[in-house]
This record gives structure tokens, sequence and C-alpha cells, in this order.
């Protein structure tokens, strides 16, 4: 991944298949929904249009997450 700046990068699009820019749905300060007071997690495929979304904590209980669940 390249890094533009803080609203734009350079990463890998699946739908594309090859390197596109992508950017923030709301890359101005308390414009996102979901984190009002920080970085907005959706990303845009700028050629496209396909979504990612980047760092999301993974949810309690699932595997990977500090308390996940064990099978008995």
């Amino acid at each position: 991944m390249t890094q533009l700046d803080g609203s734009h990068s350079s990463r890998y699009c699946a739908e594309c298949r090859e390197e596109r820019v992508f950017g923030r749905f709301h890359a101005d300060l308390g414009s996102c929904p979901d984190v009002p007071d920080g970085d907005c997690p959706e990303w845009g495929c700028t050629s496209c249009g396909d979504a990612l979304i980047i760092g999301v904590p993974a949810a309690s209980g699932y595997a990977g997450s500090d308390r996940a669940i064990r099978a008995a």
C-alpha cells in the first residue's frame, strides 16, 4: 500500500483486479456517522466504488478477539 495523504491511499482493489486509489467516504473530521471523533474506517475505490472497511476491531467472542469462546 502506498500512502498518498490522510484521505487517499493506493491499494489493491479486488473488483478492478489491480492497484487503485482509494479514498475515505467521510474524510472530514466529525463527518463520519460511525466514528464522529476519529478516522472513518470506510474507504472506496475511486475507479469502481468497491468498498473496503479498515481498522474495525473484532467483536467480543470471535476468534482473534481477546475473549474467544472455546467449544466444549
